[in-house]
């Protein structure tokens, strides 16, 4: 039997009837939850070496656990010398324990080891409650290592909620640990 991830014992046992005094919240499923993760890396730099495809490829494994899946393009732009079909991009879509255990890891760990990390910006929220993140550089996370770092680079990292208000995915995320500007 696996053990239950830390966060969602937490959202289970805090987060949901807190959520639900707040908002006045009447049936446990109408109470907003994370739905996924998606962490995605950007290959501007692949388009000309082969060899950072490979470098964000080991990366979103080790960071993730899982393999990342290659986004193509949809159409040739010639200003930014890309071609239909090319890989722009690679993502890695997380749900469920390994869903929360990267949320726990990503609030208690990684948040901390960015440098000058000042807690997140409200703004950085959709109008649907969702939060993007940008990570310029990859070694705040604990799973890579500074010494075997060949090329530096950035990712993003999306938490979607069902949340359908901005407030209300603040306040879900507020309460899972997200360290937002203005906290305590």
């Amino acid at each position: 039997m696996e053990k239950e991830p830390r966060l969602k014992i937490k959202y289970q046992k805090e987060v949901i009837p807190e959520l639900e005094k707040k908002f006045g919240y009447k049936n446990i499923s109408a109470v907003p939850r994370v739905e996924k993760v998606v962490v995605s890396v950007g290959l501007s730099q692949g388009l000309k070496d082969a060899k950072f495809l490979d470098i964000a490829e080991d990366t979103l494994k080790k960071i993730t656990g899982q393999k990342p899946v290659k986004t193509l393009a949809k159409k040739s732009i010639s200003n930014f010398k890309i071609r239909q079909g090319e890989p722009v991009g690679m993502m890695v879509t997380l749900r469920g324990t390994r869903m929360y255990d990267f949320l726990d890891k990503l609030i208690n760990t990684t948040f901390p080891r960015v440098r000058d990390f000042r807690g997140l910006s409200p703004k950085l929220l959709d109008g649907e409650g969702n939060l993007s993140v940008g990570f310029k550089e990859n070694i705040s996370f604990p799973e890579i290592k500074s010494e075997e770092i060949e090329k530096m680079h950035g990712l993003q990292v999306t938490v979607r909620t069902t949340a359908k208000e901005k407030i209300k995915g603040l306040e879900l995320l507020k309460l899972l640990g997200f360290p937002f500007k203005g906290e305590e």
